[in-house]
């Protein structure tokens, strides 16, 4: 699926970059926290799977607010008021010819666009609100904000990690541990905004209370407020707050945490959001089965060559495996499903560049010493969350257990598939494949 051309909105002090996706009978505004790039929010197949949802049953209209991302940079003498950051979100909506729209923001996002809701509410058609917060200091008749001492040490170590990906031990501790995600996740908040542009804007969270809280009462569209009882810095009260104080609002309290909003409880939370706005839950079925090529990958003898080396030895040279596989996944833009352990599934949306992709990890393998089977099939698969199931993982996964070691065996379909890309297949004629009705006619790629 092709990712959107980022276009370009003229607002009162320069331009704000945004995308539109999907077709859907809702116009939707998605206004994220301080994390956003238009550019780089795509790389990571679970953010792209997170706005595909959303786009499945809204035209979806995605935007880098002023300061951030590919809008125009912001003088960091004097960063934008509410008001200013509440008119991006109306000069997107100018540009693409949206005169009525619901709004979905998250945490610092609720900002803007409560406001935009409560001074616009001809434009507004719904709001939600995604673990938002009226304040973030503490008060007397607030007492779910920080302490304005822990909430100055908080921003103060906040704008010290911003940009090297620390604050997942925080935020996602089970991310954290995750490198490669953590080297993007890194990137992302470097290409959101500078560690100046960063700190003026959580600064901005100590006086753009003073213009939201007051306006509560205003907001006429109707209006879900999300939160999560783990949440690691906003505690659920902040979104009790806001229900009681939007007259038509309603708070709906999810168990567990969401540190990474696209990567904690993405299916409870999208389906409380499309239920909503559309009143049906859960994804269509389109959204749920995709035709896709899917590559499986397993080290030759891996328990054997563990018993010899030993674990230690046997854990680097996994790591330096797992570094190759996932270097070419990237090179050739597939997507990692998961690790098997001593392996990969990984799906690709042409077959020969998984079929490409399987020959380089062999040959980049050659020199530590490793040998893998992989095997490849084009066919449709079913979204599970964050897993994929469905007849053709189970044929990939079968066809690579048949290929030789150092080998990569493919299906029939992927050989008609690819005709004219110039590989090259040797025959291996019909196979049975275990828990696969009929006979599969099987071919090794010419290395």
């Amino acid at each position: 699926m092709e990712i959107p051309e980022p276009r370009y909105a003229k607002a009162p002090d320069g331009y704000i970059a945004y995308q539109v996706l999907g077709d859907g009978p809702i116009d939707l505004v998605f206004v994220p926290n301080w994390l956003t790039n238009l550019d780089v929010m795509w790389e990571d197949p679970h953010l792209e799977r997170y706005l595909r949802r959303l786009a499945s049953f809204s035209r979806l209209i995605l935007l880098d607010k002023r300061g951030s991302g590919l809008s125009d940079p912001i003088p960091l003498s004097a960063p934008p008021n509410l008001e200013d950051s509440m008119l991006d979100i109306g000069s997107v909506l100018d540009a693409v010819g949206s005169e009525r729209a619901a709004i979905f923001a998250i945490e610092q996002g609720g900002f803007p666009a409560m406001l935009f809701a409560a001074t616009s509410p001809a434009r507004v058609s719904a709001l939600v609100l995604l673990d938002a917060f009226a304040r973030l200091v503490r008060d007397e008749d607030y007492p779910w904000g920080m302490p304005a001492s822990t909430f100055e040490k908080f921003n103060r170590g906040t704008v010290e990690r911003w940009g090297t990906g620390a604050d997942l031990e925080f935020i996602g501790p089970e991310l954290a541990r995750d490198k490669r995600f953590r080297r993007w996740y890194a990137r992302l908040e470097r290409l959101s905004m500078s560690h100046g542009v960063y700190e003026a804007f959580n600064l901005l969270t100590l006086q753009w209370p003073a213009d939201v809280q007051s306006i509560l009462p205003t907001i006429s569209a109707p209006t879900l407020v999300v939160g999560h009882r783990e949440h690691p810095w906003i505690r659920p009260g902040h979104g009790r707050y806001l229900a009681e104080h939007i007259p038509s609002a309603r708070f709906v309290e999810r168990p567990g945490a969401s540190g990474v909003w696209w990567r904690h409880d993405t299916d409870g939370v999208l389906d409380e959001v499309q239920a909503f706005l559309t009143g049906t839950r859960g994804a269509p079925a389109s959204e749920d089965r995709v035709l896709t090529t899917v590559l499986f990958t397993d080290i030759v003898g891996s328990t054997e060559r563990a018993a010899e080396l030993g674990d230690g030895r046997w854990r680097e040279l996994l790591d330096s495996h797992d570094a190759v596989v996932r270097r070419q996944i990237e090179r050739l833009r597939g997507q990692v499903i998961k690790t098997t352990g001593d392996g990969f599934l990984a799906t690709f949306d042409g077959p020969a560049r998984a079929v490409r992709c399987a020959l380089a990890v062999q040959d980049d393998l050659r020199s530590l010493g490793v040998q893998v089977r992989s095997g490849v099939h084009t066919g449709e698969v079913e979204r599970r969350g964050e897993d994929l199931g469905g007849i053709a993982v189970h044929i990939a996964q079968r066809v690579q257990a048949l290929a030789a070691p150092g080998g990569v065996m493919v299906s029939r379909t992927v050989v008609d598939l690819v005709a004219g890309s110039g590989l090259e297949f040797d025959d291996r004629g019909e196979h049975s494949l275990k828990g696969v009705p009929g006979e599969w006619k099987l071919f090794a790629v010419k290395s």
